[in-house]
Order: C-alpha cells, then structure tokens, then sequence
C-alpha cells in the first residue's frame, strides 16, 4: 500500500464501502427471492460478498476490501406448480433458495454498520476542528 497511507477517513471510508456491498447483495437476493425457472440449473442462487483484510504495516491500521461476489452453492426448491408457463413436463419450477430472514436481518445489520461509520467520522471530523480551534 505504498503512497496510500491508511487514515481514520480512508478505513471508515473503504468499510462504508463495504457496508454498501453488502447491502446491494441482499437487496438482489430479495429481489430474487420469489423468482422461479424451469430448471435447476437455471433457478436464482443468491449471491454473498467476500471481504479480505488489507493491513497497513506503516500505521498499524487494518481495512477491508470486497475481494469476491460469489454464488451460494445453495439447491433451488422443487415446487409443484402447473399452471405456470416455466413448469417442466411434470409440472414442477425451481424457486430460489433466498432465505428472506436471513437477508433482511443482513440488510439491516449493514445499514447499521453503514450507520455507525458515518458517526465516527462525523466524531473524526468534530475532534479535528475542536483542535484546530484550540490553537
């Protein structure tokens, strides 16, 4: 990370980024949650970001970066539905293996996330321009 020093604005700033991915994916996951298709290999899978801690040697200061967005391995669910017009010869369509529950409390927990990071650099900013007075 050379020539890009990492400062409390820089890491609040990646992990807002983050947070942001975070949300993005389970919003296409409940986007995606109702969604069914005539077959397995074509049903929705939802999506998950992986994150990679990046250390910063010269100040001792750890960030994250979004290293993947990665399919789950999750089985689409068989459901039985012949009056749709993607159900197979025996009347079945695959729906989406999205647990909604799950995604929401995602959300919720990276809009919070997303949240206590805008606080601590409105505290950051507040901290500077209280010394910058007192001198």
């Amino acid at each position: 990370m050379a020539g890009n020093d990492l400062n409390i604005f820089s890491v609040a700033g990646r992990a807002m980024s983050a947070q942001q991915v975070r949300m993005n994916t389970a919003a296409s996951n409940l986007a995606n949650a109702s969604a069914v298709a005539g077959k397995e290999a074509d049903a929705y899978r939802p999506i998950k970001a992986v994150f990679a801690t990046q250390m910063d040697k010269a100040t001792g200061l750890a960030t994250v970066n979004v290293s993947s967005i990665v399919r789950a391995d999750a089985t689409p669910v068989r459901q039985h539905d012949p009056g749709n017009p993607l159900a197979d010869e025996n009347g079945d369509v695959w729906a989406a293996p999205v647990d909604e529950s799950a995604e929401m409390v995602e959300m919720l927990d990276s809009s919070r996330q997303y949240q206590n990071l805008v606080e601590t650099l409105s505290t950051a900013k507040q901290l500077m321009l209280d010394t910058i007075r007192m001198k």
